[in-house]
């Protein structure tokens, strides 16, 4: 399994008013997306997300998203290492995520672009 890169995952108030200053900050635009009640917005590394106070408080859980190439493998490559796949893999607009619980109880968030709609 290689990991590509990670993502720092960010809860804000107000996504409308934190998105120019991390465009600013990375010098690119954000790509937005709705998951369920939760309006995402992906700038550079950073990934913002605002939404519903029991939303967030999942998804704080969550340390960071970490890049690979293909989630499918990664999954297997996590459960033999004794993580847990607590969820997924679910496809998204950005390609395919899984969450895993490593056996030190962090959780952290797998993502691969298969699948992307570009």
């Amino acid at each position: 399994m290689e990991i590509l890169g990670t993502t720092l995952r960010i809860c804000v108030e107000d996504l409308e008013a934190a998105v120019p200053f991390y465009e600013r900050l990375a010098g690119s635009r954000a790509m937005r997306h709705q998951q369920g009640g939760v309006s995402v917005a992906a700038v550079g590394c950073f990934l913002l997300m605002s939404g519903p106070k029991a939303d967030l408080d999942v998804l704080r859980k969550v340390a960071a998203t970490i890049a690979v190439a293909d989630v499918e493998k990664t999954g297997q490559v996590l459960a033999a290492s004794g993580a847990a796949v607590i969820a997924g893999p679910v496809a998204t607009p950005a390609g395919r995520t899984l969450v895993a619980m490593h056996p030190d109880g962090s959780v952290f968030e797998y993502a691969d672009r298969l699948g992307a709609s570009a």
